[in-house]
């Protein structure tokens, strides 16, 4: 069984400039192997492969740019994965999985430090406070103990290290063995997502939407104040002179940081709460839980409720309880998202064809009243089609 951990680290100087080299090294080559392919493709109608590429590299492209040598500089299994990343993004663009690979932007694309075990006798070293990571060496953790120590008998195959908003973070990927599976209990859930609030369940519990929360309204005030202040910098930027541009460049990194930063700290406010409210809703054990296939991407077309619904995060959410869910042997089930659950009544099953999105009570003919959500929740739970995750 294999399982994933993520935690922040606090390397030196010296290995934050080495992990910064390599992975602008890996973007460069992510990059190269796109232009690369996307020339021979326009002139001999072909598709090169990741390991073709990877010998024209070596043997032609080095030779032929003496001055691009410090690509040998770092990790070799860094760079082969960076490549490898880029033949899989051409491989499900061939599927029609995906749209065409684009390159990779200084700074704002997610670009990671790749390293693995170099063989079967030589581990990857976890402590409780540090980890030994290759050609860096020993990295501290600033959160201690939750990685899983060498010593313990679980082994970290591969891993990464990645940059966002100036602090960095690495990533494993553990073997551990295959846990004990929690008797379930003869019931299911029904969960109905929305925007007034984040989840209502079948249960009776309402999970409330956290933007709406004060925390999250001051750092969007406080965010918009300094995406003013970084766009007044721009500006100033082009009209100051060439001798005072320096001077303007670097002040202006530092206000792209200050955004940055109140961007991920929002997001990870995000994922806190719904890694809370996924964990709340495995420890009740169901049988079962459904949930609706949402189509988020005509959702986003709206434009009155795109920031809503980007805000809510509503796939991560779907993706995390489908792990949890998997983890614990409880069975996901996915309703068709033109399934009436609102429109249903609950008590006679007859359909209203005129339910608006501003009636929040659901009023049936048959007397039934209940909340217009907590309605769609049962009718979620009881749907008889479904397709499992």
């Amino acid at each position: 069984m294999l399982k994933s951990y993520k935690t922040e680290i606090n390397p030196s100087p010296e290995q934050i400039q080495k992990i910064n080299q390599t992975i602008g090294t890996c973007r460069y080559l992510y990059n190269l192997y796109l232009s690369q392919n996307k020339e021979v493709y326009e002139k001999e109608k072909k598709f090169v492969s990741g390991m073709d590429f990877s010998k024209w590299l070596n043997h032609v492209y080095l030779l032929e740019n003496p001055g691009k040598s410090w690509i040998k500089e770092v990790s070799s299994k860094s760079v082969k994965q960076s490549i490898m990343n880029a033949e899989k993004a051409f491989k499900r663009f061939f599927k029609h999985q995906s749209g065409f690979p684009r390159f990779k932007k200084k700074n704002k694309s997610d670009v990671k430090m790749y390293f693995v075990k170099t063989d079967v006798k030589t581990r990857i070293q976890c402590e409780r406070h540090r980890i030994k990571i290759p050609t860096l060496g020993w990295v501290r953790l600033k959160e201690k103990g939750y990685l899983p120590v060498t010593k313990s008998g679980k082994m970290i195959k591969s891993g990464s290290v990645s940059c966002k908003a100036g602090r960095y973070y690495i990533s494993v990927l553990v073997e551990e063995k295959e846990q004990e599976k929690p008797q379930l209990n003869d019931f299911g859930l029904g969960i109905d997502l929305g925007v007034k609030e984040f989840a209502v369940i079948s249960n009776g519990n309402v999970k409330k939407n956290i933007n709406k929360t004060e925390r999250i309204k001051k750092l969007e005030k406080k965010l918009k104040r300094e995406q003013r202040c970084l766009s007044r910098k721009y500006e100033d930027y082009k009209k100051r002179s060439k001798k005072k541009g320096e001077a303007t460049r670097q002040n202006i990194q530092k206000q792209v940081l200050k955004v940055q930063k109140l961007h991920q700290r929002m997001d990870n406010m995000r994922t806190d709460y719904i890694n809370q409210c996924v964990n709340e809703i495995v420890k009740t054990k169901p049988s079962y839980i459904t949930i609706e296939d949402l189509n988020i991407e005509g959702m986003m077309k709206n434009r009155h409720l795109s920031k809503a619904v980007a805000s809510q995060k509503f796939y991560e959410f779907r993706t995390k309880l489908k792990n949890k869910c998997e983890e614990n042997s409880i069975e996901l089930r996915i309703v068709d998202r033109f399934y009436p659950s609102s429109k249903r009544c609950h008590g006679c099953g007859r359909i209203k064809k005129d339910l608006k999105l501003s009636d929040r009570i659901y009023q049936c003919e048959c007397g039934y009243e209940a909340g217009r959500d907590y309605n769609a929740s049962l009718n979620l739970r009881d749907a008889k089609t479904y397709k499992t995750a």
